[in-house]
């Protein structure tokens, strides 16, 4: 069984030789991931880790005051929980602009090994699925009201705008760049190809309604007039029920 990812597992801001995890966390400030528990395995840990290590060697970095396991755990935290840069550097006992820097290097790194969108649809099709599913979904961001464009008025607030391909058992596929949250999910699907590299490869393709209008994917019916369906048969006038007299002995 995998058990959540805990910070004092992993040290303190700064490793000090002779001490446990939980000793070292005695040397700096509190922070907002000491009381929490990250939901992912340490495999993904590992992973994360795994490549800003290579990542560093490759560069011919210097050393940092956190080590490739606390910088994967610091871009974890704030990819699956959302925490403030000023939350991260305060849990962490770095600068803000630190852990700003951290998470869009890790961010560039996991990005880089994502597969495109024509090597997606190849991999699927060798795989043999019936079908496919592609969906949008949003990612709420921090935006002031002024910024317009970024929000998604189906879902009431701020965000980008991501096109998903799945596997009939649910497994990402691909996962687009980031458009503003404005913008359809239709219109995100013609501007990243993503139903013509679809229909190329001869995928069958299942969508939402927020894809009407393509002529390939398939899509449900709207209204009941579109599905050909007879219309329900309209009730009659609500009868009052009979009032039951009582007796009392």
């Amino acid at each position: 069984m995998e058990r959540p990812l805990r910070r004092e597992a992993h040290g303190g801001c700064g490793e000090r030789p002779g001490e446990t995890g939980r000793e070292q966390s005695w040397h700096r400030a509190p922070g907002p991931l000491d009381r929490a528990a990250l939901p992912l395995s340490r495999k993904t840990l590992t992973f994360v880790a795994g490549i800003i290590r290579r990542h560093r060697v490759s560069i011919g970095s210097c050393w940092r005051k956190l080590n490739p396991g606390q910088q994967a755990l610091l871009v974890l935290a704030y990819l699956r929980k959302g925490e403030t840069f000023a939350e991260l550097a305060a849990g962490f006992g770095v600068g803000t602009a630190t852990a700003w820097r951290h998470v869009n290097e890790t961010v560039a790194l996991l990005a880089a090994r994502a597969p495109k969108l024509r090597k997606a649809v190849r991999d699927a099709k060798k795989a043999g699925y019936a079908y496919v599913v592609i969906d949008g979904t949003l990612i709420p961001i921090d935006r002031a009201a002024a910024d317009r464009p970024f929000y998604s008025g189906k879902h009431r607030k701020h965000g980008m705008n991501l096109q998903v391909i799945a596997s009939p058992d649910g497994d990402v596929l691909w996962v687009s760049g980031a458009l503003p949250g404005s913008v359809h999910d239709k219109k995100a699907e013609w501007i990243w190809g993503v139903l013509a590299e679809l229909e190329a490869a001869g995928l069958v393709t299942l969508a939402d309604k927020g894809y009407q209008g393509s002529t390939y994917a398939k899509i449900p019916y709207k209204g009941k007039e579109q599905a050909g369906l007879p219309p329900l048969p309209r009730a009659g006038p609500a009868r009052p029920r009979p009032r039951r007299c009582c007796q009392r002995p």
